[in-house]
């Protein structure tokens, strides 16, 4: 009852706990990853402040170089080589990455780069391009770098009705230290691309290797939320397009921008739920197995005293106390079997003393019945016998019934006092089966009861086995002597058989008698006390006594059902029970010697 209820609570609660937790779980995996891609999303719109902000320094940078007197006086020159040298100053002045100077037809007339020179033909091309819109910055990728450039017309006076005199463009360098502002601003790892070819970015040289093999369209079109796995450590990405290249229908050239944002706080959070899952889970199967353990001793083990009791009840202990303890139903039950206990005990005890002076009762009218019996006889034939006038053969006939009597009254005697010691230790010994029956088929021939019955022995062998021969013999005679008895009260010549069988496993000693059988009511009850076939012919202790001599002997006796005209009583004695015995006797009777040296 105990595992029938902990285990259905004990699973209910820990699979509660444990879906509640797994929930959580799931929902904190997924809040996570949401959160990541907000923090995408607004790393990509904090490039883009940053952006804007950049824009508008550069272009108010540009038209306040536009409005130098001294470069619109370089520029009224109109000679490619006097602005080329002049312009170095005005760069230097900018303190811009880029710098270049343009003529009135949009003509590439010098430029200026910090580090390796630019390529001038794609200089000129992609600068020209966006000279229409002056004063628009605008990102133009330039051998593998990405520069934002804003480009100002030069006019001699006025702009609305002045001289346009040329350009000027000025720009910076996208490179390793504004992706490091943007990271740090975006809190995550940046990159920037052109035509898949990363040209700037924040990871180790390794990773951005990675990520150019790895990244395909990442690092091409626009891309939201996409996993991408660089070293050991998993990345959600990101990529948007900053701006289209002047003049040019295609996305090639186009810069983009790479935002990825680690999973490694994401996972060491869902790393420290899992742990903090596993112990709860845990700290909830322990917390509760011991609650729902306490809960069932609670309930089942004033159950299991109960049961106890019932066991102990039912093997005839009327002793056995119960405690009160448990729920008030179960209190109540065990009062209400306290209760029965004590009402059982008082009725066990009226029902033995009832049973006891019945038995008494019974024992006393039967002894008395048989002995007054038996003296009756004897004092009428000893009467007789004193007569003067009786002859020699009467006074012998008389003196026959008297010794049948004083037979009779020995008999019950022998009977009474075997009763009496039914139950006590054997005294076995190692005896000739053959001569025990012989011995009581004698002794049943000299009673009364065997005259006139052919008694038949069958199948005796000189087997010697380990049997309390008195005890054994007492039984056979009383089997024999009922058989007897029963012979005579038959319809033709009374008849007896005794037959001795062996086998493997047992010894059976079968007696037949020819006599008109056991009554079915009687059967049930023959091998009780002072339950007779025949009142007038025994005390009803015979089969009582042989019954138990065989069961000491680890047998017992069967009464056959009618088979042709026989009766027939069997007594089985195992071989292995009389072996025992012999072991018992051997092992009680052995001796250790222990050999003295010096005596022998």
């Amino acid at each position: 009852m105990r595992t029938t209820l902990l285990i259905p609570l004990l699973v209910l609660s820990f699979g509660c706990t444990l879906l509640s937790l797994l929930v959580i779980r799931t929902i904190v995996q997924q809040q996570t990853q949401t959160d990541l891609a907000h923090d995408l999303q607004h790393s990509v719109k904090t490039y883009q402040n940053l952006q804007r902000q950049q824009r508008e320094l550069l272009a108010r940078e540009s038209a306040l170089l536009a409005d130098l007197p001294s470069l619109k006086s370089l520029m009224t020159t109109y000679d490619s080589r006097t602005i080329a040298d002049g312009g170095v100053e005005f760069w230097q002045v900018s303190g811009s990455d880029f710098f270049a100077l343009l003529d009135q037809n949009g003509r590439l007339i010098v430029s200026y780069n910090k580090g390796t020179p630019l390529d001038r033909a794609k200089v000129a091309q992609r600068v020209e391009a966006q000279q229409h819109k002056p004063g628009e910055p605008i990102l133009l990728s330039l051998d593998d770098r990405i520069y934002e450039i804003a480009t100002q017309p030069l006019y001699f006076g006025p702009r609305e009705h002045g001289t346009l005199l040329g350009f000027v463009a000025v720009g910076y360098a996208i490179d390793e230290r504004v992706a490091r502002e943007v990271s740090e601003a975006a809190a995550a790892q940046v990159a920037f691309s052109v035509d898949g070819r990363v040209v700037v970015s924040t990871l180790s040289p390794g990773l951005q290797a990675q990520l150019i093999s790895r990244g395909g369209e990442l690092l091409q079109l626009p891309t939201q939320n996409k996993k991408i796995k660089l070293g050991k450590i998993d990345y959600l990405a990101a990529s948007e397009r900053l701006t289209t290249s002047v003049g040019q229908d295609s996305a090639e050239g186009v810069p983009q921008l790479v935002v990825l944002k680690s999973f490694e706080e994401a996972t060491q959070l869902v790393n420290n739920v899992n742990r903090w899952v596993l112990a709860l889970a845990l700290v909830a199967l322990v917390v509760g197995s011991g609650m729902l353990l306490s809960i069932s001793r609670t309930l089942t083990r004033p159950i299991e005293t109960l049961v106890g009791g019932t066991r102990a009840l039912a093997q005839g202990n009327f002793d056995y106390q119960l405690s009160e303890d448990g729920a008030e139903e179960i209190r109540e039950l065990s009062r209400a079997f306290e209760r029965m206990r004590v009402q059982l005990r008082t009725s066990q005890r009226e029902l033995l003393d009832s049973e006891r002076l019945a038995t008494i009762g019974r024992m006393a009218s039967s002894i008395s019945h048989d002995l007054r019996h038996y003296l009756s006889a004897m004092y009428a034939n000893a009467e007789f016998m004193s007569g003067a006038n009786i002859s020699q053969s009467e006074r012998e006939e008389l003196m026959l019934e008297v010794q049948t009597a004083v037979q009779g009254m020995t008999d019950l005697l022998d009977s009474l006092l075997l009763f009496t010691q039914t139950g006590r230790a054997l005294h076995p010994e190692l005896e000739s089966i053959a001569q025990v029956i012989q011995r009581a088929v004698s002794m049943v021939r000299s009673h009364p009861a065997g005259r006139d019955v052919k008694i038949t022995l069958k199948g005796l062998s000189s087997i010697e086995v380990w049997i309390d021969a008195k005890k054994l013999g007492r039984a056979v005679y009383n089997l024999l002597l009922n058989a007897c008895q029963a012979a005579k009260r038959g319809l033709g010549p009374a008849a007896v058989t005794l037959t001795l069988i062996e086998s493997e496993n047992t010894i059976k000693i079968r007696i037949a008698d020819n006599g008109p059988g056991v009554p079915e009511p009687v059967r049930q009850k023959i091998f009780l006390p002072f339950v007779s076939e025949s009142r007038e012919s025994g005390t009803g202790l015979g089969l009582t006594l042989a019954l138990q001599i065989a069961q000491e002997h680890g047998g017992g006796i069967d009464l056959e059902e009618r088979i042709g005209d026989e009766t027939i009583f069997t007594i089985n004695l195992p071989r292995a029970s009389l072996k025992a015995l012999g072991a018992a006797i051997e092992k009680k009777t052995s001796t250790t010697y222990v050999s003295v040296p010096g005596r022998g």
